[in-house]
């Protein structure tokens, strides 16, 4: 067989599916090893046990699908039309959310494109192995995707391709057929430090190291718990993922819109009011979440979220209106939309006496009628 042929005739295949891009790597991530042992041994990963529970397995692909000889990696653009930059952290009454949620939930569209890719090389060569992954596995995806000449590894440790920044979602292919792999890209981001100044919760503690804790995507998707007071303010409006260190990466210039309709913002997130999404039953949310990576994460959940963002919006009786509303609906949640109201009765243009006598109805519990 004609493995190069074939490596070739897999990259058109990728883009006719939808890829940008697609490359090929080997298996061998050892050199990674120690670094993703330090960052778990550092507490990194927070609350993502299952980050740490499969060992050095995230490093070794050959172990988690035995048989496997080589990685192809492929890469989709999803910066959707509708993004607007960073419009919506510039409107306080506005929710911000993470721009690759705005429509639908890609591990699906990808794991189906990826699927067919393993098909049509089954086509070609006859019964083979392969799996397709998409945040599905301990993979360690970012540095196969460098191995496989896709980008190189940022210092907010996301993946960057000079032509087209990092606004895009990456995807694997194990496969156990002996395929030519490509270069690895050697690209870095010299002395720009931007994404490391710009992060609102200082959460990139050194050039490619997030300590997830301090990340505001950990803590508005992955935390389920009560969000640390030092994160509220710098939080601001964002009620789901973060983007700052991407906003300021200058690689960013040159990205892509995403052709995948899929992808482009939901008409429920196009004017996404405060109070409005926080006065969805849990009904409503899961309707308009349809489909929607955001729907995950739960109702109770997205009103946490929502109620911090609430409470660094800029004074409104609407605001603490609909908050009281919700007071009683759980011991956490109500941590949260104390905290709110008591943020949003400090910008009440009284005197200092009368700040100091709401804040402590506030925490003694304040009445849904008062």
């Amino acid at each position: 067989m004609n493995y190069h042929e074939l490596a070739n005739k897999i990259k058109i295949w990728a883009k006719e599916l939808g890829f940008q891009k697609a490359g090929i790597c080997d298996v061998d991530l050892k050199d990674h090893e120690s670094n993703l042992q330090s960052w778990l041994d550092a507490g990194y990963h927070g609350e993502m046990d299952w980050m740490a529970r499969h060992g050095m397995k995230r490093a070794r692909p050959h172990e988690l699908v035995p048989g496997t000889l080589r990685v192809i990696s492929v890469r989709m653009d999803y910066l959707p039309p509708e993004a607007q930059f960073a419009a919506n952290l510039a409107q306080p009454n506005h929710a911000y959310i993470s721009r690759y949620a705005l429509g639908r939930d890609y591990h699906k569209l990808l794991r189906n494109q990826l699927k067919k890719l393993g098909q049509k090389i089954e086509h070609e060569v006859g019964q083979y192995g392969y799996r397709p992954f998409v945040d599905s596995a301990p993979i360690l995806e970012r540095p196969l995707a460098q191995k496989a000449g896709l980008g190189w590894t940022g210092k907010h440790s996301l993946l960057l391709d000079k032509d087209c920044g990092s606004w895009f979602f990456l995807g694997e292919l194990l496969v156990d057929l002996p395929l030519p792999v490509d270069l690895p890209h050697k690209g870095d981001c010299g002395k720009c430090s931007s994404c490391i100044s710009s992060c609102p919760t200082q959460a990139i503690v050194a050039e490619g190291v997030v300590d997830a804790r301090r990340c505001i995507s950990y803590l508005t998707i992955e935390h389920d718990g009560v969000i640390p007071e030092e994160f509220r303010k710098p939080m601001g409006n964002r009620i789901y993922g973060c983007d700052d260190c991407q906003l300021v990466c200058p690689w960013n210039r040159f990205a892509n819109l995403t052709n995948e309709e899929d992808f482009h913002r939901r008409e429920a997130l196009l004017s996404p009011d405060l109070v409005n999404l926080f006065n969805w039953d849990e009904q409503t949310f899961l309707k308009n979440m349809e489909g929607s990576a955001i729907r995950r994460i739960g109702h109770m959940q997205w009103l946490r979220n929502l109620s911090i963002a609430m409470g660094n919006a800029p004074y409104s009786a609407d605001i603490i209106h609909a908050l009281k509303q919700r007071l009683g609906m759980s011991t956490i949640l109500d941590e949260h939309i104390n905290w709110a109201i008591e943020q949003q009765i400090t910008q009440i243009p009284i005197s200092s006496t009368k700040i100091d006598r709401l804040i402590r109805i506030v925490q003694k519990g304040l009445p849904r009628d008062a």
